[in-house]
Protein backbone atom coordinates (compact mmCIF):
# COMPACT_ATOMS: atom_id res chain seq x y z
CA UNK A 1 0.00 0.00 0.00
CA UNK A 2 1.42 3.37 -0.97
CA UNK A 3 2.10 6.10 1.59
CA UNK A 4 -0.46 8.31 -0.16
CA UNK A 5 -3.22 5.74 0.39
CA UNK A 6 -2.22 5.28 4.03
CA UNK A 7 -2.28 9.06 4.56
CA UNK A 8 -5.71 9.33 2.93
CA UNK A 9 -7.11 6.57 5.15
CA UNK A 10 -5.80 8.28 8.28
CA UNK A 11 -7.33 11.66 7.39
CA UNK A 12 -10.32 12.82 9.38
CA UNK A 13 -13.51 13.02 7.32
CA UNK A 14 -15.78 16.06 7.21
CA UNK A 15 -19.23 16.18 5.64
CA UNK A 16 -20.15 19.74 4.59
CA UNK A 17 -23.86 20.38 4.00
CA UNK A 18 -24.87 23.72 2.46
CA UNK A 19 -27.14 24.64 -0.43
CA UNK A 20 -24.86 27.57 -1.35
CA UNK A 21 -22.42 26.01 -3.82
CA UNK A 22 -19.84 28.80 -3.36
CA UNK A 23 -19.64 28.31 0.40
CA UNK A 24 -19.79 24.53 0.04
CA UNK A 25 -16.99 24.38 -2.53
CA UNK A 26 -14.86 26.98 -0.74
CA UNK A 27 -15.01 25.06 2.53
CA UNK A 28 -14.31 21.80 0.74
CA UNK A 29 -11.15 23.20 -0.83
CA UNK A 30 -10.09 24.94 2.39
CA UNK A 31 -10.35 21.84 4.57
CA UNK A 32 -8.70 19.61 1.97
CA UNK A 33 -5.81 22.08 1.94
CA UNK A 34 -5.52 21.58 5.71
CA UNK A 35 -5.36 17.80 5.52
CA UNK A 36 -8.99 16.68 5.85
CA UNK A 37 -11.04 14.50 3.57
CA UNK A 38 -14.14 16.48 2.65
CA UNK A 39 -17.47 15.32 1.26
CA UNK A 40 -20.08 17.78 0.05
CA UNK A 41 -23.88 17.65 0.16
CA UNK A 42 -26.37 20.17 -1.23
CA UNK A 43 -29.29 19.26 1.04
CA UNK A 44 -30.55 16.87 3.66
CA UNK A 45 -31.33 13.99 1.31
CA UNK A 46 -27.75 13.92 0.03
CA UNK A 47 -26.44 14.22 3.58
CA UNK A 48 -28.51 11.30 4.92
CA UNK A 49 -27.70 9.14 1.91
CA UNK A 50 -23.98 9.72 2.36
CA UNK A 51 -24.12 9.34 6.14
CA UNK A 52 -25.94 6.00 5.81
CA UNK A 53 -23.20 4.45 3.69
CA UNK A 54 -19.98 6.10 4.94
CA UNK A 55 -18.17 6.95 8.16
CA UNK A 56 -17.73 10.62 9.00
CA UNK A 57 -15.86 12.29 11.88
CA UNK A 58 -17.77 15.60 11.92
CA UNK A 59 -20.61 17.34 10.07
CA UNK A 60 -20.70 21.05 9.19
CA UNK A 61 -24.39 21.79 8.68
CA UNK A 62 -26.07 24.95 7.42
CA UNK A 63 -29.33 25.86 9.17
CA UNK A 64 -31.17 27.62 6.34
CA UNK A 65 -31.67 25.21 3.42
CA UNK A 66 -34.58 24.35 1.13
CA UNK A 67 -36.52 21.27 2.15
CA UNK A 68 -35.54 20.02 5.59
CA UNK A 69 -33.61 22.70 7.46
CA UNK A 70 -30.50 22.16 9.56
CA UNK A 71 -32.45 22.04 12.83
CA UNK A 72 -34.59 19.13 11.62
CA UNK A 73 -31.56 17.35 10.18
CA UNK A 74 -29.63 17.82 13.43
CA UNK A 75 -32.50 16.21 15.33
CA UNK A 76 -32.57 13.28 12.89
CA UNK A 77 -28.83 12.76 13.21
CA UNK A 78 -28.98 12.82 17.01
CA UNK A 79 -31.59 10.06 16.96
CA UNK A 80 -29.06 7.82 15.21
CA UNK A 81 -25.59 9.02 16.18
CA UNK A 82 -23.52 11.15 18.54
CA UNK A 83 -21.32 12.44 15.68
CA UNK A 84 -20.09 16.02 16.31
CA UNK A 85 -22.12 18.70 14.52
CA UNK A 86 -21.24 22.36 13.90
CA UNK A 87 -24.07 24.58 12.68
CA UNK A 88 -23.60 27.43 10.20
CA UNK A 89 -26.03 30.23 11.05
CA UNK A 90 -26.88 33.76 10.00
CA UNK A 91 -26.33 36.46 12.62
CA UNK A 92 -30.11 37.06 12.79
CA UNK A 93 -30.92 33.39 13.53
CA UNK A 94 -30.63 33.48 17.33
CA UNK A 95 -33.72 31.33 17.88
CA UNK A 96 -32.45 28.80 15.35
CA UNK A 97 -29.05 28.68 17.06
CA UNK A 98 -30.71 27.97 20.40
CA UNK A 99 -32.93 25.28 18.87
CA UNK A 100 -29.91 23.73 17.18
CA UNK A 101 -28.05 23.43 20.47
CA UNK A 102 -31.16 22.02 22.12
CA UNK A 103 -31.31 19.41 19.36
CA UNK A 104 -27.76 18.36 20.23
CA UNK A 105 -25.41 20.40 18.03
CA UNK A 106 -21.93 20.73 19.53
CA UNK A 107 -21.23 24.29 18.41
CA UNK A 108 -22.24 26.97 15.93
CA UNK A 109 -20.57 29.70 13.95
CA UNK A 110 -22.33 32.76 12.53
CA UNK A 111 -22.07 33.89 8.92
CA UNK A 112 -20.09 35.66 7.68
CA UNK A 113 -17.12 33.90 9.25
CA UNK A 114 -13.44 33.40 8.50
CA UNK A 115 -12.65 29.82 7.46
CA UNK A 116 -9.77 29.75 9.95
CA UNK A 117 -12.19 30.32 12.83
CA UNK A 118 -14.27 27.38 11.63
CA UNK A 119 -11.06 25.34 11.30
CA UNK A 120 -10.22 26.12 14.94
CA UNK A 121 -13.69 24.99 16.05
CA UNK A 122 -13.39 21.77 14.04
CA UNK A 123 -9.96 21.01 15.49
CA UNK A 124 -11.15 21.65 19.06
CA UNK A 125 -14.19 19.39 18.75
CA UNK A 126 -12.32 16.59 17.01
CA UNK A 127 -9.52 16.82 19.56
CA UNK A 128 -12.01 16.42 22.39
CA UNK A 129 -13.73 13.48 20.73
CA UNK A 130 -10.43 11.73 20.02
CA UNK A 131 -8.67 12.33 23.33
CA UNK A 132 -10.55 9.58 25.08
CA UNK A 133 -9.56 7.09 22.40
CA UNK A 134 -5.88 7.22 23.38
CA UNK A 135 -4.20 4.00 24.59
CA UNK A 136 -5.34 2.89 28.01
CA UNK A 137 -1.75 3.05 29.26
CA UNK A 138 -2.03 6.82 29.25
CA UNK A 139 -4.92 6.55 31.68
CA UNK A 140 -2.77 4.74 34.30
CA UNK A 141 -5.78 2.55 35.05
CA UNK A 142 -7.94 5.45 36.25
CA UNK A 143 -10.74 5.88 33.75
CA UNK A 144 -14.08 5.96 35.56
CA UNK A 145 -15.69 8.83 37.43
CA UNK A 146 -18.17 7.72 40.10
CA UNK A 147 -20.73 10.21 41.45
CA UNK A 148 -24.08 9.66 43.16
CA UNK A 149 -24.32 6.14 41.73
CA UNK A 150 -23.51 7.33 38.21
CA UNK A 151 -20.42 6.14 36.32
CA UNK A 152 -18.73 7.96 33.44
CA UNK A 153 -16.14 5.91 31.55
CA UNK A 154 -13.98 8.58 29.93
CA UNK A 155 -12.23 6.10 27.64
CA UNK A 156 -15.33 4.45 26.24
CA UNK A 157 -17.25 7.75 26.55
CA UNK A 158 -20.08 5.85 28.25
CA UNK A 159 -22.38 7.13 30.99
CA UNK A 160 -24.22 4.58 33.12
CA UNK A 161 -27.05 5.44 35.48
CA UNK A 162 -27.37 4.05 39.04
CA UNK A 163 -29.67 1.43 37.44
CA UNK A 164 -26.87 0.46 35.02
CA UNK A 165 -28.67 1.97 32.03
CA UNK A 166 -26.37 3.45 29.40
CA UNK A 167 -27.25 7.10 28.69
CA UNK A 168 -26.33 8.53 25.28
CA UNK A 169 -24.34 11.76 25.37
CA UNK A 170 -23.46 14.08 22.52
CA UNK A 171 -19.84 15.19 22.19
CA UNK A 172 -20.71 18.53 23.78
CA UNK A 173 -22.60 16.94 26.69
CA UNK A 174 -19.76 14.51 27.36
CA UNK A 175 -17.17 17.30 27.39
CA UNK A 176 -19.30 19.43 29.71
CA UNK A 177 -19.92 16.58 32.16
CA UNK A 178 -16.22 15.70 32.16
CA UNK A 179 -15.33 19.31 33.01
CA UNK A 180 -17.72 19.23 35.98
CA UNK A 181 -16.43 15.85 37.19
CA UNK A 182 -12.83 17.04 37.04
CA UNK A 183 -13.78 20.10 39.15
CA UNK A 184 -16.41 19.03 41.70
CA UNK A 185 -17.62 21.59 44.22
CA UNK A 186 -16.11 24.43 42.16
CA UNK A 187 -18.13 27.36 40.83
CA UNK A 188 -17.51 27.58 37.09
CA UNK A 189 -18.59 30.69 35.18
CA UNK A 190 -20.11 30.45 31.72
CA UNK A 191 -16.96 31.96 30.21
CA UNK A 192 -14.82 29.39 32.04
CA UNK A 193 -17.03 26.52 30.88
CA UNK A 194 -16.90 27.72 27.28
CA UNK A 195 -13.12 28.00 27.49
CA UNK A 196 -12.76 24.51 28.99
CA UNK A 197 -15.18 22.79 26.62
CA UNK A 198 -14.72 24.70 23.38
CA UNK A 199 -11.54 26.74 23.83
CA UNK A 200 -13.29 30.04 23.21
CA UNK A 201 -14.87 32.88 25.18
CA UNK A 202 -18.56 33.73 25.19
CA UNK A 203 -19.97 36.21 22.71
CA UNK A 204 -22.59 38.70 23.92
CA UNK A 205 -25.87 36.90 24.75
CA UNK A 206 -24.27 33.50 24.10
CA UNK A 207 -26.60 30.95 25.71
CA UNK A 208 -24.94 27.80 24.41
CA UNK A 209 -23.56 26.70 27.80
CA UNK A 210 -26.94 27.22 29.48
CA UNK A 211 -28.55 25.04 26.82
CA UNK A 212 -25.91 22.31 27.18
CA UNK A 213 -26.35 22.37 30.96
CA UNK A 214 -30.11 22.06 30.50
CA UNK A 215 -29.66 19.05 28.19
CA UNK A 216 -27.23 17.43 30.61
CA UNK A 217 -29.58 17.98 33.54
CA UNK A 218 -32.40 16.32 31.60
CA UNK A 219 -30.27 13.17 31.49
CA UNK A 220 -28.77 12.97 34.99
CA UNK A 221 -31.14 14.82 37.32
CA UNK A 222 -34.17 13.19 38.98
CA UNK A 223 -36.02 16.48 38.49
CA UNK A 224 -34.27 18.76 35.97
CA UNK A 225 -36.40 21.70 37.11
CA UNK A 226 -35.04 21.28 40.66
CA UNK A 227 -31.47 20.11 40.00
CA UNK A 228 -29.51 18.54 42.84
CA UNK A 229 -26.30 17.64 40.98
CA UNK A 230 -25.59 20.64 38.75
CA UNK A 231 -26.54 23.73 40.73
CA UNK A 232 -27.00 27.21 39.34
CA UNK A 233 -24.97 29.78 41.30
CA UNK A 234 -26.64 33.15 40.94
CA UNK A 235 -24.21 35.63 39.40
CA UNK A 236 -21.51 32.97 39.33
CA UNK A 237 -22.30 30.15 36.94
CA UNK A 238 -22.68 26.45 37.75
CA UNK A 239 -21.38 23.98 40.32
CA UNK A 240 -21.34 20.17 40.54
CA UNK A 241 -22.70 19.71 44.06
CA UNK A 242 -21.43 16.22 44.82
CA UNK A 243 -18.24 14.32 45.53
CA UNK A 244 -16.50 12.46 42.71
CA UNK A 245 -14.25 9.41 42.88
CA UNK A 246 -11.85 8.56 40.03
CA UNK A 247 -11.30 4.81 39.75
Amino acid sequence: MSSNIIAAESQQKLLIVDDDHEIRDLLGRFFRKHGYQTFLARHGNEMMKYFKNHTVDLIILDIMMPGEDGITLCQKLRAKSQIPIILLTAISEEIERILGLEMGADDYISKPFHPRELLARVKAILRRSQQTLKPLQAEIGRREYHFQGWILDKVKRELRSPDQVEIALSSGEFSLLLVFLERPQQVLSRDRLLDLTRKRSAAPFDRSIDIQVSRLRSKIEKNPKKPELIKTIRGGGYLLATTVELC
